[in-house]
């Protein structure tokens, strides 16, 4: 198609042209027009594929990564236009793209999975220990009721708590409450309320756990074909590579596959979804050229929104905006909005709680429903980002037509309200015009073959608007107008920007019966003053408030700690608990939990292998621990009285000095299959000023439990000797005495690990 086609093609559009250029030109006289050239990389710095990059170059059209800037003005429509479809073609071309995996009826459901949230299946919203079951309906209700619901829901078993030990994410996944059959239900439950289900793949995590006895993507696609899951998300992956689509086929029960960021061009092809995770190095500022920026198609008030390049190859692909840290969520979701896709809805990131405020909740409520009930147009082979029809400076929309209807997606740069004249767009006799954003039919001012479309958008927000000539028999749009009406009766700005963190509370240990002298086995820890230090090793997070814990004393959680703490007497074990005395418990007490997956794991026949008397009991959940200690007439230490009976009174490094000592520990054990750990009196060099034996480097120590209203966490003392290779996302080591893990707690099943053992304490008089 050559310009002058297209320009005889849209005349009825660039009768608007001419008001829209003279707007623009009296608010940035300076404003000159360019023609840059695109080089559009393709899968540069691929981990998982050898692709070359396609490089397009057409005139006027300038890609920045995985966006498309937008035309210098209004009046650079047309060629801007032509350009882009001469660049989709040759684009599409060069990658050898087929649009057969978007035609297969199984995976449609991705051209409308709008809002989608990872989330922690620690979520206590997501599951209840004491009950033992999953609560897909409160997790939900809970959505729908904040922000409107969701279309899918990525669920994630893995990272943070992967590597404590060395069960692979297939073992993370099966060991969910409930294995298997827990697991299908659960995504049935999902299935029953309309919700997708995804699960993550690490490609990571194969070096340093349990090796699996088939290839990692037909275990993937046979686990999830069973569960009957929906998706695959590629954690840290450019693209899922082929072989998984393969897989997945092979089952019978095809996946949708959506990669972190869609690095690799040819992946387009196979990938129905990514997430939008990645920044824009510079935006378009002022309706021109590149100018500040940051993010997913950030900038300023008044900056050009970026055209997404796999959307504008592929109308029919999905991509959710993830940007996790995130507070305000505005930029990304007008971008998502003015590019008709979606957004990764992710409040619980790793345990931390960055909520959604209640302005950005309501926000994607509205988007929500208007992406939802338009999703088919959202999908439009001739869809137009930056059409020329509107004709205020700073507000932009996308256009996309059907035969019979069309929608706009509005987006308003402008700090400030904005009404009046917004809108000139071709007339038909046939048609009706609607504001969607406030839910009413709007009277367009007929001039000719134009109508214009007056009606107001807030500051930093929103609007659309539908041209239908089926409106007169649509009664699913006269109940969506009515509903959005409902919502528009509240302006965004009456919502709440702040965003809240999520106090913490201590779970209490009730103190034991004190004691005189010495009980067998434990040793005298003297009151004292105490200067408490200590910080969090969590991979991500920094030291923003949500992170880590709370301790009584602060009023917000945090990484970093410091206090001055009066300690009283107590007694500690001088070793943790080894399999020995754990058996005389279970010999006596006949304790079997509830919840009995993975307990005690690597006994046999109720009982330890032979020579593990003397080893430290692991595969014990924090509710074992707790059974053991209440039978031993004792309780679990408080974090700050381990540490202090490890000597950190005098601000030593580790238990034995300033140091690293080889000697005072286990030798790592870096392989894959996990060994056992050593003899609890195996290091005497380790020990403590006090005497203490084994808090450093053999097992990690049950000691503090931390909840929230959305998380629960185990605080872990002491490190272990097992060090996972090949990744930095592995459960980090907390050997120093002023530094502590972080365990999600989910149920017992899941939580229990070989790596994790305790030891007691008792109260003196």
């Amino acid at each position: 198609m050559n310009l002058t086609h297209v320009l005889k093609k849209d005349r009825r559009v660039l009768l608007c042209l001419g008001c829209a250029s003279l707007l623009l030109a009296i608010a940035n006289p300076d404003l000159k027009a360019q023609t840059p050239v695109a080089q559009i990389p393709g899968n540069r710095g691929n981990r998982n594929a050898g692709a070359q990059n396609p490089v397009v170059e057409i005139p006027g059209i300038t890609a920045q990564g995985y966006h498309i800037m937008g035309p210098a003005t209004p009046a650079d429509f047309p060629t801007w236009l032509a350009g882009m479809k001469a660049w989709r073609t040759e684009y599409l071309k060069k990658i050898g793209y087929s649009d057969a995996e978007y035609r297969r009826p199984e995976l449609l459901w991705t051209q409308s999975s709008f809002m989608q949230p990872q989330m922690m299946v620690e979520d206590r919203y997501f599951y209840d220990p004491v009950a033992g079951k999953y609560t897909v309906d409160r997790y939900l209700d809970d959505l729908a009721k904040r922000y409107g619901g969701i279309d899918a829901v990525l669920i994630w078993p893995v990272y943070p708590n992967s590597g404590i030990d060395n069960r692979n994410q297939f073992d993370d996944f099966r060991d969910l409450p409930g294995g298997i059959a827990g697991i299908r239900q659960m995504v049935a439950d999902f299935h029953k309320r309309g919700v997708r289900v995804l699960f993550p793949y690490m490609p990571w995590d194969q070096q340093g756990s349990r090796k699996e006895s088939q290839e990692h993507y037909d275990v993937l696609a046979e686990n999830l074909a069973v569960v009957g899951a929906d998706g695959v998300n590629g954690d840290t992956m450019n693209v899922v590579p082929r072989t998984f689509r393969i897989a997945s086929d092979k089952t019978g029960h095809p996946l949708a596959f959506e990669p972190e960021r869609l690095g690799v061009d040819e992946g387009l092809a196979y990938n129905n979804l990514n997430w939008g995770q990645a920044t824009v190095p510079a935006g378009q500022s002022g309706g021109g050229p590149a100018g500040g920026g940051g993010g997913v198609g950030r900038g300023g008030p008044n900056s050009v929104p970026m055209v997404a390049k796999f959307k504008w190859a592929e109308p029919h692909h999905m991509t959710n905006i993830s940007d996790r840290w995130q507070r305000d969520k505005n930029v990304d979701m007008q971008y998502a909005f003015f590019n008709g896709i979606g957004m990764e809805t992710w409040e619980n990131v790793w345990g931390i709680w960055n909520e959604i405020t209640p302005r950005d909740s309501e926000v994607i409520r509205r988007v929500g429903k208007i992406d939802r009930q338009f999703a088919k147009l959202l999908v439009s082979a001739e869809w137009e980002p930056h059409t020329p029809a509107v004709l205020q400076y700073g507000i932009y929309a996308s256009k996309w037509p059907d035969v019979h209807q069309t929608l706009w997606t509005i987006i308003n740069r402008n700090e400030f309200d904005v009404s009046g004249k917004q809108m000139c767009v071709p007339y038909s006799a046939n048609s009706r015009y609607f504001d969607l954003w406030h839910g009413v039919e709007l009277k367009p001012d007929i001039q000719g073959e134009t109508a214009t479309l007056s009606f107001g958008i807030e500051g930093n927000g929103y609007g659309a608007v539908l041209a239908s000539d089926l409106a007169s028999s649509a009664a699913d749009l006269r109940e969506f107008l009515g509903a959005m009406n409902v919502l528009a009766r509240a302006r965004l700005d009456s919502y709440s920007r702040e965003r809240k963190f999520l106090t913490q509370q201590l779970v209490a240990i009730p103190p034991t019966k004190p004691v005189k002298s010495p009980p067998e086995g434990m040793v005298l820890i003297s009151a004292g003053l105490f200067d408490f230090q200590v910080k969090g090793i969590e991979i991500e997070g920094s030291n923003e408030v949500g992170v880590d814990v709370q301790y009584p004393w602060e009023n917000s959680p945090r990484r970093e700690h410091r206090s001055t703490l009066s300690i009283k007497s107590f007694y500690i074990d001088k070793s943790p608990v080894t399999n020995a005395e754990f058996k005389r418990f279970i010999d006596a007490t006949k304790y079997r939990p509830k919840d009995d997956h993975n307990f005690l794991k690597d006994w046999q026949n109720a009982t330890y292998p032979g020579g593990w008397e003397n080893k430290p009991v692991t595969w014990v959940s924090l509710e074992d621990a707790r059974a053991y200690a209440a039978w031993a007439g004792k309780r679990l230490p408080h974090e700050w009285e381990w540490q202090y009976a490890a000597g950190s009174a005098d601000g030593r490094t580790y238990p034995w000095g300033n140091d690293w000592d080889a000697q005072a520990v286990p030798e790592p054990d870096k392989g894959n299959d996990l060994r056992a750990p050593d003899n609890v009196d195996a290091h005497p060099h380790g020990a403590s000023p006090y005497g203490v034996l084994d808090l450093v480097g053999n097992v990690w120590q049950w000691t503090d439990e931390y909840l929230d209203e959305h998380t629960r966490a185990g605080i872990l003392r002491g490190g272990s000797y097992y060090q996972p290779q090949g990744s930095r996302w592995y459960f980090p080591q907390a050997y120093r005495l002023t530094e502590h893990g972080k365990l999600l707690l989910m149920a017992p099943s899941k939580d229990r690990a070989g790596t994790l053992g305790f030891r007691c304490v008792k109260d003196a008089s």
